[in-house]
């Protein structure tokens, strides 16, 4: 569905996306994770044919994205920069849209207004945040493209509206299978949903996995030094930190499958997803906990 070769792409002086490379499949839910201003939004957009490439190759349903009408009709980005006409009511909007994409479900799209309390009448402008990013959700279910872009769709969601959007998009995604792409900062709530895991780091695609790949790839153990430092020594340490005096904590990158039985005196942590992400992402060891350690010596 996707492919990406050596893709860079730059605004005047600013490098959003370098040496991006990478190939995501049809009908598959990837989660687009990274830092703020990793380049994840570009990456999408550029998908979606909003941007134009400085450089590379981006091939989306074997055509270029930017200039094609067929990627244009069989894709959908949702957003909470949407731009929909303010002259129009919720109702009327829903029906442009039934206009322009060729696999719409007027009733799907009015079931979900009904039971997120959206009334047709209503005018976007005076929809509060969490309720316009639930009617841009409700666009990208009815639409049912083959592609599917949602850039941090819950934003201003309350914690059970975004419960619900999670729910919907598994079902909808079961009833009508299509390449999802899902970018969110809250992996810990969508890691489920998840088949594949694309991390975006420094403008680079970081790491393209499974989500149980990604679990596997970061290890957390405790126990003593002397126990503790034979076992960082045969990976990569990500971080390190003495918990009580003669008691280590350290967290790792393997490169392959560990043994744990091999380790009889060591206590090994599992990690949740979005705890691998963010080992794996922190530009120094022991993150913002040595800023203060530093302020402290001087």
């Amino acid at each position: 569905m996707i492919e990406c070769k050596n893709v860079l792409k730059k605004y005047r002086r600013h490098t959003a996306l370098e040496d991006f490379h990478c190939s995501i499949q049809e009908n598959t839910i990837t989660g687009v994770i990274g830092r703020n201003g990793a380049g994840k939004s570009t990456f999408m957009k550029l998908v979606a044919g909003y941007l134009k490439k400085s450089q590379g190759e981006v091939v989306v349903m074997g055509e270029n994205p930017f200039t094609s009408l067929k990627v244009s009709a069989n894709t959908i980005m949702i957003d909470d920069n949407m731009s929909l006409p303010i002259s129009l009511t919720l109702g009327e909007l829903l029906q442009s849209f039934a206009l322009f994409y060729p696999n719409w479900n007027d009733s799907l799209a009015n079931e979900l207004m009904a039971y997120f309390k959206l009334s047709p009448k209503m005018y976007v402008q005076n929809l509060s945040k969490g309720m316009r990013s639930t009617f841009h959700a409700i666009i990208g279910f009815a639409a049912r493209c083959p592609l599917t872009i949602y850039d941090e769709p819950t934003t201003g969601m309350d914690s059970a509206v975004r419960k619900d959007f999670y729910r919907a998009l598994l079902k909808d995604y079961l009833a009508f299978p299509r390449t999802i792409l899902l970018s969110s900062h809250h992996l810990e709530e969508i890691e489920n949903l998840l088949e594949d895991v694309l991390i975006i780091h420094n403008q680079k695609a970081f790491m393209h996995l499974s989500i149980s790949e990604l679990k596997e790839s970061v290890v957390a153990v405790k126990g003593s030094k002397v126990e503790v430092d034979r076992f960082v020594s045969m990976h990569e340490k990500l971080d390190y930190n003495e918990t009580i005096p003669g008691t280590v904590m350290a967290v790792v990158k393997v490169s392959q499958y560990v043994h744990r039985e091999n380790f009889p005196q060591l206590t090994f942590i599992n990690l949740t997803a979005n705890e691998a992400f963010i080992y794996l992402t922190d530009s120094q060891e022991g993150g913002i906990d040595r800023v203060f350690e530093r302020n402290e010596l001087v």
